[in-house]
């Protein structure tokens, strides 16, 4: 069965056909607690401090959870029970508890809405415990936003500034910050705090990409796509200038040479794939990357051999070898490196 998402659970609220349980899953801790923000919004009328309990699973034993459970709502028409640290509670319960706690959770009456709040994605979707909810339609996962949710929240943001933004700018906007990016670990949190500079910074009422390209820092995916851009073009001073700026900005070498390593990597497999007859879906889905980065890799292949393109990987490989093994200066290695590149020597 399928799992719930985050809007999905929001239409639950609002059409007040909760379930006494659910396991929120996922990276997305914001929307995680935004839905919290909803229900409490929506079923605590009063008396918070009663009717709202939050518990620390690693310190909690199975009698802390169902006391917290048992006792009804006051003056509210539910109580919201949260556990976070479930792994640890888990851990915790020996068998006779594990049945316990299984036979429990099916007896819960509607008065009650308890979440296991996974923030930290340590269970696993082979355990017990998720499939117990995932059978009964009570598992959400609260993955990143995209497509037309993520515009809509970020024109909630730009709605309670008196802001604007078009919808070329919103998308702009989304792609310099490499929120969608698999290779950066970015939230909402992360999104909104970008989003709330540039709006501090505008002054005029709709955003436009002037504003957001002075608050924004690229990003290493960013300054990645323009080197390997200029690396296609064998042009060895943009790709070196760029390289330099990612050094600047305090970026890690083994990091920039690690993400160069993969975007090879990345056009060596789409032209193997391409050559084996594979579609465009077909080879995205083998590479396992977003549309975005998917369209740099497919526009950038046509300038490159297999042949050249396994070359490179033996170059970088030794340029790995010798920061790891010797005392050389590793930000030379790599500016030589890259001008080998572009001089296809």
């Amino acid at each position: 069965m399928a799992e719930l998402d985050y809007t999905n659970f929001l239409n639950e609220i609002r059409s007040d056909s909760l379930d006494p349980t659910y396991i929120f899953m996922g990276k997305e801790e914001y929307l995680m607690n935004d839905s919290i923000k909803r229900l409490k919004k929506e079923y605590i009328n009063s008396f918070e401090e009663l009717n709202f309990v939050n518990i620390k699973g690693k310190d909690a034993e199975l009698d802390t959870l169902i006391n917290a459970c048992e006792t009804l709502p006051f003056m509210s028409e539910k109580k919201i029970v949260i556990m976070k640290d479930i792994d640890k509670f888990l851990a915790n319960l020996d068998k006779n508890e594990e049945k316990e706690l299984y036979k429990y959770l099916d007896t819960l009456e509607d008065f009650i809405c308890l979440i296991f709040m996974d923030n930290t994605d340590s269970i696993k979707k082979n355990t017990k415990f998720y499939k117990y909810f995932n059978k009964k339609k009570r598992a959400v996962d609260f993955s990143k936003l995209v497509g037309r949710n993520l515009n809509q929240w970020i024109e909630n943001i730009l709605k309670q500034y008196n802001k604007k933004m078009s919808f070329s700018n919103i998308s702009y906007f989304i792609e310099k910050t490499s929120y969608q990016s698999r290779n950066i670990d970015l939230n909402l949190y992360d999104l909104e705090n970008e989003l709330l500079k540039i709006i501090d910074h505008s002054k005029e009422e709709n955003i436009g990409r002037d504003s957001i390209d002075e608050i924004l820092v690229k990003s290493i995916d960013t300054n990645i796509f323009e080197l390997l851009d200029a690396i296609s073009r064998f042009d060895s001073s943009n790709a070196i200038r760029t390289f330099n700026e990612m050094y600047m900005s305090n970026e890690p070498l083994q990091r920039i040479l690690y993400m160069i390593t993969r975007q090879m990597r990345l056009l060596l497999a789409y032209k193997l794939y391409k050559k084996k007859g594979y579609n465009q879906p077909q080879m995205q889905e083998k590479l396992k990357i977003g549309s975005y980065e998917f369209r740099k890799i497919s526009s950038q292949s046509s300038k490159w051999e297999v042949k050249r393109l396994e070359e490179i990987m033996d170059k970088l490989l030794d340029v790995d070898i010798k920061i790891k093994t010797t005392s050389t200066d590793d930000k030379l290695l790599i500016e030589m490196l890259l001008v080998q590149i572009c001089n296809n020597k």
